[in-house]
């Protein structure tokens, strides 16, 4: 083995074992904090542990068989894909056009995009509890504008309502990250030649066409980056909802990881916690896949 091993640093030049030492501590990095649990999760799976540092056993394939037929997890799943998607639409939509009005010259355009981003920078403490005072049914600033301007007649209970809960907190979680969204998106449109506007301004190119055939081309494979990066943020939030609803009323804004949550950390049995983590991951992964394949903006070699 110390030969094998001496060939092979003898067959490195300088620069590539300089390589490997700059790595070797990101590669170690991600094996701890990435690697090594998801295998832990994978192997308690097949067990029926309780809680971390119990004792436990092997039961193969029991929990899988058992969460795939609870027509509750499919309840949260399909609100799980609701929330993933209905965030993931909102937020690419809205920063797309933001980014196109502050992308125009007008005054105070530095002073908008400088303070665009300050949605995004509050915590999620505090904006949760904001949003719990401006919707609150009896004292809510909405409440009191909707009624004051004869929209409606009676308080609306925005997150007390299964038809209402729902699209109340995408909303709110939308308003906090399409600044971020919007941001990248105008960086991506300062990219753009200026010449290829100047040339459809000269061919007498409407507003309209200068959008559909230059500005939306050059600009699709960001977003489509975009909506798969608002994807995997999306799924994998439940702060948001457990601080403004707790997944109700009635389950209706529970989703996949608030599940994973309650399961794992309230009630005590961590094999439906990891288990359910491993299947919407794997659900996840494959839709990854898919996406990328299907979308032409990425390209035959990108994956």
């Amino acid at each position: 083995m110390v030969i094998i091993i001496a060939k092979i640093k003898s067959s490195w030049d300088d620069s590539s074992l300089l390589g490997i030492v700059l790595v070797l501590p990101l590669f170690l990095l991600i094996v701890g904090a990435v690697i090594y649990p998801v295998i832990e999760a994978i192997k308690l799976s097949f067990t029926n542990i309780g809680y971390i540092g119990a004792e436990y056993e092997y039961v193969g394939l029991r929990n899988y068989f058992n969460l795939l037929g609870s027509s509750n997890f499919w309840r949260f799943f399909l609100n799980s894909v609701i929330w993933t998607l209905g965030n993931a639409f909102t937020q690419v939509i809205l920063g797309f056009i933001t980014a196109l009005i502050i992308n125009q010259k007008f005054k105070g355009k530095t002073f908008a995009r400088t303070w665009i981003i300050l949605s995004w920078i509050i915590p999620t403490v505090v904006l949760a509890l904001m949003w719990r005072w401006i919707l609150n049914v009896s004292f809510g600033v909405i409440n009191y504008l909707i009624q004051v301007l004869n929209i409606v007649e009676n308080p609306v209970n925005f997150l007390g309502t299964l038809s209402g809960a729902m699209p109340t907190v995408i909303f709110v979680n939308s308003w906090r990250w399409f600044p971020f969204f919007a941001v990248i998106i105008l960086a991506g449109l300062q990219t753009i030649p200026r010449m290829y506007y100047e040339a459809a301004e000269i061919d007498g190119g409407t507003g309209y066409q200068k959008f559909r055939y230059i500005t939306l081309p050059l600009i699709r494979p960001l977003l489509s980056i975009l909506g798969i990066v608002g994807t995997l943020w999306s799924i994998s939030i439940f702060d948001v909802i457990f601080l403004l609803t707790r997944g109700g009323p009635a389950g209706a804004t529970k989703t996949v990881p608030l599940f994973i949550y309650e399961r794992g950390f309230q009630e005590y049995a961590m094999r439906d916690a990891v288990t359910g983590a491993i299947i919407l991951s794997t659900i996840l992964i494959i839709f990854i896949v898919a996406f990328v394949k299907l979308d032409p903006a990425f390209g035959k070699d990108f994956i």
